[in-house]
């Protein structure tokens, strides 16, 4: 009888944690079918959005990806709005969905509805390659994110596990190529952020094991030279100098020196241009230069990027850079400009328990722990907005390889239990 029991006993166990040792609740446990339940039709919604180009300069593919999705979150009771950028930023605007409550955390939920492939570009639509692998264009960055987050909200609707609830999901129409000036085209995203708790983001997963308490920020940076012109016979000589390549090689190389042991700090010297007349074009990035090889050069142009882990970290770089431009061989001058980009979306206390609760919640359904993943290994990303407002968590999308490329791909395998996952996260941050 004791044996028997003892048998009976572990049946029942087995069945509260859904038959492999999970430690779910009844809600969590009806989600995760739900998320099964819905798949095939979440599947087919994001194949329906991949073969919407919409490339940041596309605003018509932008704005119908955009509508695809108000239909679905006005189906599951969220209020929807399109915010509209001024012609002079040339782009697309952003779509926001809301749902007012005053129980639980406020939500911010982030992600973008513009990719890098414009419609100028090969077409890449949605494919399944094999039972693990589909293609497509912004599969994993981000469309792949944006759809987990309707399908996770959709689960939890169905449950009326958001009612009295305040979440607000904001899909950026140019996180790629951001409107400029930024003050401009992130002013009602920071201004929304403000009035939530969290923020969370959905850019490309690492996987399951790596989450996001950190990003780098990125900015740029502009060196002019100038040297005098003059009989290349003459050059390193008191009467004729250096020339302004020679004056950009002594910069860039005591950049390097001087500031690349530093831990998250980098600056990529992206275009040089220089000669006897050059000619640059800043919004197009293109430049012609004219020189010969018996003439010492009398101008030249760098551009680049720097990112950084904090603006200390950023600003105490301009500064090293500015007293290395200072420095001018003979017959010299340089100068260099700043422009601001993304900030930095430092490490704090606020995220690192985001990521305990989800490294929990991972564990729980035994998909294994969640580690701090390293800032340097990601770009910037629209979180880092509002990342000093707000205690944040991002890298919860979709996983893949091969982002930005023409061959881009979601992970089939992982993406159903990501979904899951999330969907039980944002549940427990709900409650």
């Amino acid at each position: 009888m004791a044996f028997r029991t003892c048998f009976i006993s572990i049946i029942i166990l087995l069945c509260v944690t859904d038959g492999f040792g999970q430690n779910l609740d009844k809600n969590e446990l009806n989600l995760k079918a739900l998320i099964d339940k819905n798949y095939q039709e979440t599947l087919r919604f994001l194949e329906k959005i991949v073969n919407i180009n919409s490339g940041t300069l596309n605003h018509k593919g932008v704005r119908a990806v955009g509508k695809a999705f108000e239909e679905e979150f006005k189906k599951i009771g969220f209020e929807t709005s399109w915010i509209s950028l001024p012609d002079t930023l040339n782009r697309a605007g952003h779509f926001v969905a809301k749902r007012n409550g005053n129980v639980g955390k406020k939500i911010f939920l982030i992600g973008h509805l513009d990719t890098v492939f414009e419609e100028s570009m090969a077409a890449n639509p949605y494919r399944i390659l094999n039972d693990s692998t589909a293609t497509g264009q912004g599969l994993n960055d981000m469309k792949g994110g944006d759809v987990m987050i309707l399908a996770s909200l959709k689960a939890l609707n169905e449950l009326n596990l958001l009612n009295n609830r305040q979440i607000i999901v904001y899909f950026t129409g140019d996180e790629e190529n951001s409107g400029k000036p930024t003050s401009i085209s992130r002013s009602d995203f920071i201004e929304t952020a403000k009035t939530c708790d969290l923020a969370l983001a959905y850019e490309t997963a690492l996987g399951f094991g790596i989450g996001t308490t950190a990003r780098r920020g990125a900015s740029g940076w502009k060196l002019s030279t100038t040297g005098k012109q003059g009989h290349s016979a003459g050059i390193f000589g008191h009467s004729a100098g250096y020339g302004s390549i020679y004056e950009a090689a002594r910069i860039l190389n005591e950049f390097r020196t001087e500031l690349s042991i530093e831990k998250y700090l980098t600056f990529n010297p992206g275009q040089i241009i220089g000669g006897t007349e050059i000619n640059y074009d800043e919004t197009k990035s293109l430049g012609t230069s004219v020189g010969k090889t018996n003439i010492i050069s009398q101008k030249t142009i760098v551009t680049g990027d720097l990112r950084f882990i904090s603006e200390t970290q950023k600003n105490e770089a301009r500064e090293k850079m500015k007293s290395i431009v200072s420095r001018n061989l003979n017959l010299t001058d340089a100068v260099i400009e700043f422009s601001d980009g993304i900030p930095a979306m430092s490490p704090k206390v606020g995220n690192r328990k985001l990521l305990e609760i989800l490294n929990k919640t991972s564990n729980d359904m035994n998909l294994g722990k969640v580690l701090e993943g390293d800032p340097g290994l990601r770009g910037a990303g629209d979180i880092s907005y509002v990342a000093e407002f707000l205690d944040c968590l991002d890298g919860l999308g979709a996983s893949g390889k091969g982002a930005h490329a023409p061959g881009e791909t979601l992970n089939l395998k992982e993406y159903p239990d990501l979904i899951k996952r999330n969907t039980i996260f944002l549940y427990r941050l709900l409650k």
